[in-house]
């Protein structure tokens, strides 16, 4: 676990299913008023020297937190949230967020919240009120950028990736051309990129953590990457 702005905290493992030897994720913990918030979180497999010290810091960290908040930002990266809930719900209120496809990655019984799906650009509020997720794409992506008001912080799953220096987005289809993405991807994170952002937190690559929306702007009119 690593500190890597006030109230803002990161780790890696393991891709869970893509070149797990060498390819490495992030996951996040955010703090906001009582709110605890993981954002993605994924362990490191059992048998990873990794795995018991980073429990003992996230132990540490629900021993000061009011309500916990497991936020999931794309279906597929539901990963260890029911880990986590089981692990920590009977001490601490716990709640899931997502996609309403992340319940069927969910195999057992866990309170789950889908977050509402509003038109492309416009935001719901979440965790009352501690987080807006954005509905971004044409059409709709199950992808929500969570944005953090209390923390100028915004988090994305894939749709956006460190590269290059600052932000891109990632191209994950080869039949969707850069002036898709300038000219109508773009359009649905302009009210995003409005806001008031210090830092963007990514999955894939570095975290930008001054002047965010700059990185954000900067992001919507570059081309698209692929990383692999």
């Amino acid at each position: 676990m690593e500190q890597i702005a006030p109230q803002i905290y990161r780790w890696t493992a393991p891709h869970p299913e893509w070149r797990s030897s060498v390819e490495e994720v992030v996951s996040y913990a955010l703090v906001t008023g009582e709110i605890l918030a993981f954002v993605d979180p994924l362990l490191p497999c059992e048998g990873d020297d990794r795995r018991a010290p980073l429990l003992a810091d996230i132990d540490a960290m629900i021993g000061e937190t009011q309500r916990l908040e497991l936020l999931v930002t794309v279906p597929y990266h539901a990963r260890s949230v029911e880990t986590f809930y089981e692990r920590y719900s009977r001490t601490v209120p716990t709640l899931i967020w997502g996609h309403p496809g992340v319940k069927k990655r969910l195999t057992r019984l866990a309170p789950f919240e889908v977050i509402p799906q509003s038109a492309a650009g416009e935001a719901s509020e979440i965790a009352d009120g501690a987080v807006l997720a954005y509905t971004i794409g044409k059409p709709r992506r199950s992808e929500y950028p969570l944005y953090f008001p209390g923390l100028r912080a915004v988090v994305f799953g894939d749709a956006v990736v460190g590269a290059q220096g600052g932000l891109r987005f990632w191209n994950q289809s080869s039949s969707t051309g850069a002036d898709w993405y300038r000219d109508v991807f773009a359009a649905t994170l302009r009210p995003l990129a409005e806001q008031d952002i210090e830092c963007v937190l990514t999955t894939h690559g570095p975290a930008v953590l001054a002047d965010g929306r700059r990185a954000l702007e900067e992001c919507l009119a570059a081309p698209p990457v692929d990383l692999y």
